[in-house]
């Protein structure tokens, strides 16, 4: 019943979240210099002040601030995201066309990142002056150093132009004939390196915490009973250390979900993969406000319930926190 209560709790504060994020985001748009009309009049190759009137109408912008603000938001509680102009389209088919893409980018990259981590993480924590733990710590320096855009740059120079093992952009190839496997099969090559290079920093991240973690708990003194009793070194570890230690590494994972999503944007121009951060970057470059608006709503939707996923898995990880609130 308490879980219940926490989860009821955790829906309605995520509801008040999002609808926050959508007020701020739907003023800073409004605060910005220029509208749709200043667009289109340039698109048009100039307009008088009675054209850009009579657009600015068309499209509600005439009216009060709070008047839009409120228009915005009924449409939006009505799954209406509105109508983007430069593609001609509305707005929620034009995003849930591209999300899939996305979603499986970020999750692939996360999930590798994760798992990853912790394996380096754990296996350096249990011999801290080996050669693993070293490579750990170099490459976390080297992992969260590098910018996303330049080790995507890197891959693609290495993999895609000089050995040609990946291909160069692109979700899919049009010239690739088959079945559900065939395709499957294409969609994993072009998963391959944009997946690598939006994990690439977290998984330094992930491995560095996770030694960390790792090392403490292996300290502690429930670890040095258990090794008293006579268990092996493999079930103290990953049946009675593992479980502690995962906790933080978790709650990282959470906390930096909002970044792997931003990251998204870098890596999905930098491979022209078809998701919404190419989307993001082709409507700001056209001002299409309707777009950067529904991609911005979206982009919160995932990060709360990426927060949201983290804080159920922690507490299936650590029994100790299913009661508290």
């Amino acid at each position: 019943m308490d879980l219940l209560r926490i989860t009821a709790m955790r829906l309605f504060y995520a509801v008040i979240l999002l609808l926050a994020v959508l007020v701020l985001n739907f003023s800073m748009m409004h605060l910005a210099p220029g509208d749709v009309a200043d667009t289109i009049a340039q698109s048009m190759g100039g307009a008088d002040e009675e054209v850009l009137a009579r657009i600015r109408a068309d499209y509600g912008l005439d009216r009060p601030f709070l008047v839009q603000l409120a228009t915005y938001m009924g449409k939006v509680l009505r799954f209406d995201l509105g109508y983007s102009f430069y593609y001609n389209q509305p707005v929620t088919s034009l995003i849930l066309s591209r999300l899939p893409a996305t979603l499986l980018l970020v999750f692939l990259a996360q999930i590798l990142a994760l798992v990853l981590g912790v394996v380096m993480g754990v296996i350096s924590a249990r011999k801290p002056n080996g050669i693993l733990s070293y490579f750990v710590t170099f490459f976390a320096l080297f992992g969260y150093a590098a910018p996303v855009f330049w080790t995507g740059i890197l891959l693609l120079i290495a993999f895609s132009l000089k050995i040609q093992i990946f291909p160069v952009a692109g979700m899919r190839d049009v010239t690739v004939i088959g079945g559900f496997w065939a395709q499957t099969a294409d969609i994993a090559r072009h998963l391959v390196l944009p997946v690598v290079t939006l994990s690439s920093i977290f998984l330094a991240l992930y491995s560095r915490l996770s030694r960390a973690t790792m090392m403490e708990t292996l300290g502690s003194d429930y670890v040095r009973t258990a090794k008293a009793k006579g268990l092996s070194p493999r079930d103290v570890v990953y049946k009675h250390a593992l479980k502690n230690a995962l906790s933080p590494v978790i709650t990282l994972a959470g906390l930096q979900f909002s970044a792997v999503v931003s990251g998204a944007v870098l890596v999905e121009t930098v491979f022209a993969w078809p998701g919404l951060g190419t989307l993001a970057f082709q409507s700001i470059l056209a001002r299409d406000t309707p777009t950067i608006l529904g991609i911005l709503f979206f982009s919160a939707l995932m990060v709360i319930i990426g927060n949201l996923l983290t804080d159920f898995a922690l507490r299936l990880v650590d029994p100790r926190l299913r009661g508290r609130a």
